[in-house]
């Protein structure tokens, strides 16, 4: 009897084992399915461009790397948008010259890098846009600080060309066209103070260089750290992004080496996502993290002081890893968190399944902060109505000019950089000869209809509050 029951747990045990397997298979056949029936690949997703940077040797300055970067655009000219013919399909794409969505209609192309000088500078300011974007990310900044400082913005390599740029690209590339960027800064500024702006994984390039520069004993570049919207922790799913890619390269199935296919409506951002982007991202914040922990509070306290704009909602980075994979970490040295909250309407409220703000309030809660901690939240008494609370002491209360607009329920992590006035992501229509507006676009149909999805489409873009953005950011970098 004992024979038999061992023998029929040994089948059932098999049984399971191969089901398993079956079903594992059918599902990952089901999935190269699904993502290989996205729409066709196009030339600016499949052109490799050889003049991209790759720690070229030969590229040791910022005017080297100013050479390189005229190749690359002299390179896209030639290989893709003197072959991509014009038609009534394609007046929202970037690639075809003359469209709504040529960079070329702005008054500057802000795909390349830009550097502005000023002979009366008292400091210098490095602007370093995020995955996907382009230098046209951190023009506001350069804008605000340019009269005052010489502002130079780095476009990062593999970005402002081909969505195919981002296809192989490494951590490591950008990381060292940051050094090459801070390098010339240094020689133009001599003793004055240098101080960066990074947007997303802009903000986590910036980080990296400090830190590895504490890892080897040195003392730090910067003299301030403004981060908008830091890549420190994402998502889970981010892990296994480069595995999806591999199995494509394995199949020779191209499109599994993409994330999203979509139409290059946008002049100055990506719309389609390279899975090796996410995994590139993925790799630069868990060095960033592991830095954090291998160093010790004498070696971070050398890190100049950092101010952080974090939106409560972000679907594209980890929120809460901003405060505990960074913030926690660092000991006192005037460091600031600056949270914006979601807009807390009774209707909003009523539509989220779960408060994003009461893990947040736990921690505070809990334990004591050696940073100012400031929330950007309602007032509860007029509609739209703010005012940044500081939760490290509870008592600093400040009113805010901006209110929440009507009908915006959340920032994004896309919005930040962007005022209100921007003509790319702005609300409002303007007349400027024939260029797409993005922000301002409102059509309304059928789901599965359009290229875009409309997740995208609803997504926030602007920042309402930019205004008090610029404000604290002068305390850093100004006062």
């Amino acid at each position: 009897m004992k024979s038999i029951i061992i023998g029929s747990t040994k089948h059932l045990a098999f049984a399971l084992f191969y089901s398993s397997i079956g079903t594992s298979i059918a599902l990952i056949a089901a999935a190269v399915w699904y993502l290989n029936s996205r729409p066709a690949l196009d030339l600016w997703h499949t052109t490799e461009l050889e003049a991209q940077y790759r720690q070229q040797p030969s590229v040791v300055s910022f005017k080297d790397y100013l050479r390189l970067e005229e190749k690359l655009f002299e390179e896209v000219e030639r290989k893709v948008s003197s072959k991509t013919t014009s038609d009534s399909l394609s007046v929202v794409n970037r690639y075809v010259p003359g469209s709504y969505s040529d960079p070329n209609k702005w008054p500057q192309n802000w795909n390349r890098s830009f550097e502005w000088k000023n002979e009366h500078a008292e400091y210098g300011v490095l602007l370093l846009h995020g995955m996907s974007d382009s230098p046209y990310a951190m023009q506001y900044f350069a804008k605000h600080y340019r009269a005052s400082a010489h502002v130079l913005a780095l476009r990062l390599p593999g970005h402002g060309t081909l969505p195919s740029g981002l296809t192989d690209i490494k951590w490591q590339d950008m990381a060292a066209a940051v050094s090459i960027a801070v390098q010339h800064m240094q020689q133009v500024m001599q003793d004055k103070p240098l101080y960066v702006v990074g947007f997303s994984t802009g903000a986590a390039l910036a980080l990296n260089h400090e830190l590895e520069k504490l890892m080897l004993g040195d003392t730090g570049d910067f003299s301030g750290l403004v981060f908008v919207s830091p890549a420190i922790g994402l998502p889970p799913v981010a892990a296994g992004a480069k595995w999806q890619a591999r199995l494509g390269h394995f199949l020779g199935l191209d499109k599994l080496s993409w994330n999203s296919i979509q139409t290059e409506y946008d002049p100055f951002k990506y719309s389609s996502f390279a899975v090796n982007a996410g995994d590139v991202v993925y790799q630069l914040a868990s060095r960033n993290v592991e830095l954090l922990n291998q160093l010790d509070s004498r070696s971070l306290a050398q890190l100049a002081p950092m101010l952080t704009f974090q939106s409560l909602t972000d679907d594209t980075v980890d929120s809460m890893a901003v405060l505990r994979d960074l913030y926690l970490q660092l000991p006192v040295n005037n460091h600031e968190l600056v949270m914006f909250d979601i807009n807390r309407t009774q209707v909003n409220l009523s539509l989220m399944p779960t408060d994003p703000l009461l893990p947040y309030v736990d921690l505070v809660d809990a334990m004591k902060f050696d940073f100012d901690f400031t929330l950007i939240e309602n007032t509860g008494e007029v509609r739209g109505e703010v005012q940044a609370r500081n939760l490290t002491n509870g008592t600093d209360i400040e009113a805010i000019a901006q209110h929440w607009p009507k009908q915006v329920y959340s920032l994004s992590h896309v919005a930040l950089p962007f005022p209100e006035a921007d003509q790319l992501y702005g609300p409002h229509k303007v007349h400027n000869g024939n260029r797409v507006q993005i922000g301002a676009g409102a059509s309304k149909g059928e789901r599965g209809v359009l290229s875009v999805s409309p997740s995208e489409v609803l997504r926030q873009k602007w920042n309402p509050f930019f205004g008090y953005m610029l404000k604290k950011m002068d305390s850093v970098i100004i006062d």
